[in-house]
């Protein structure tokens, strides 16, 4: 498989494209140039996936090649794994982000170990996409945040788009990697629209600067993205300047972004909708305190979802992060301390 640069271009520069329609686009080009490249998982075929991701792919492609599997998410992960040691590239689908934890054994046992088990000599190029995250009124077992159990195991990467455009890239990317990736996509973005401008050329493990700022640093992820760049626009009405890292790969973590942001504003805020304790902003805040210590001018904070099994959907909104939560945060962030200490020092 070529890189993605060398791809011919999916989304059309101008155009309106929404998430779901731009990861249907990527398994559809994916599926186009490269005959080793399968497609398959629990109602993907026939009806195109609960959220429409696979629609239209088993008429264009045929039924050896994006099909139904039986209600046995350790037996696809399995396959899939199967296959790769043979050469193809299977993209799998997990329905729901709870649904996946039958496979855990699979993916975290053998998926994510056999080319260290066998010195490099057997690749597993295997996607595991898995529709994650609250906001779409579900219940429990159908909005979880599981990031961090793959991003705590190694030979993993595990990535997430925030924007539809990103969502085309971060896809195609992750199908041509020769190592297996999980492919984490916030359901509540799926209908998200954005006009598609330069959507290539940044690399799978990089993060991005969504929008710049100089006073603190926001870094979110998936579908608290959004959340966060709504946050600091209500920030810079108040007189705040809030950067948004976009962090994209949350394994492998792209250090050099992200300190590099929180090195110029000297705060920082991790958003996402995971449970805070031992959630994936732990080791976000842990890192940053080891690289950056010296250019803090208050302690690394966390916005994210509570300590709970996820809430009923009346109550999921209150379970969220929040744009009222995150300026709650900033605010909080000892702006009058350092104000006191800079008068001091003068």
């Amino acid at each position: 498989m070529t890189a993605i640069a060398e791809h011919g271009p999916g989304l059309a520069a101008g155009s309106a494209v929404t998430m779901a329609g731009a990861l249907n686009q990527a398994l559809s080009d994916a599926l186009s140039e490269d005959d080793s490249v399968l497609v398959f998982g629990e109602d993907v075929g026939t009806l195109g996936g609960v959220f429409r991701i696979t629609d239209g792919l088993a008429n264009s492609f045929g039924p050896t090649r994006v099909f139904d599997t039986p209600l046995s998410e350790s037996g696809i992960v399995g396959t899939a794994i199967g296959m790769a040691m043979n050469g193809l590239r299977p993209v799998v689908e997990m329905q729901f982000d709870a649904f996946a934890y039958p496979a855990f054994e699979q993916i975290t046992s053998h998926l994510a170990k056999l080319r260290n088990r066998t010195r490099g000599r057997v690749e597993l190029p295997i996607v595991v996409r898995i529709p994650y995250g609250g906001g779409i009124g579900g219940v429990e077992h159908h909005c979880d945040s599981s990031e961090a159990y793959y991003t705590h195991t190694p030979g993993l990467r595990v990535v997430t788009p925030g924007t539809p455009a990103d969502a085309y890239v971060l896809l195609r990317q992750a199908i041509s990697s020769p190592d297996p990736v999980i492919f984490l996509e916030p359901k509540r973005r799926y209908w998200s629209k954005e006009m598609v401008s330069d959507h290539g050329g940044v690399a799978m493990d990089r993060a991005l600067v969504r929008r710049p700022g100089t006073d603190v640093t926001l870094i979110a992820y998936g579908g608290a993205l959004a959340t966060a760049l709504e946050a600091a626009e209500a920030a810079a009405e108040d007189g705040r300047s809030a950067e948004v890292i976009d962090l994209r790969s949350l394994s492998p973590f792209d250090d050099e972004t992200v300190t590099a942001s929180v090195k110029r504003t000297g705060r920082a805020i991790v958003v996402h909708e995971a449970s805070r304790f031992c959630g994936y902003g732990a080791e976000v805040a842990a890192r940053l305190s080891e690289q950056c210590f010296h250019y803090l001018e208050a302690p690394i904070l966390r916005v994210a979802g509570f300590d709970i099994p996820y809430p009923p959907p009346s109550l999921e909104e209150y379970h969220l992060p929040s744009v009222d939560r995150i300026l709650d945060a900033i605010d909080a962030l000892q702006w009058q301390e350092t104000a006191a200490l800079v008068k001091v020092a003068g």
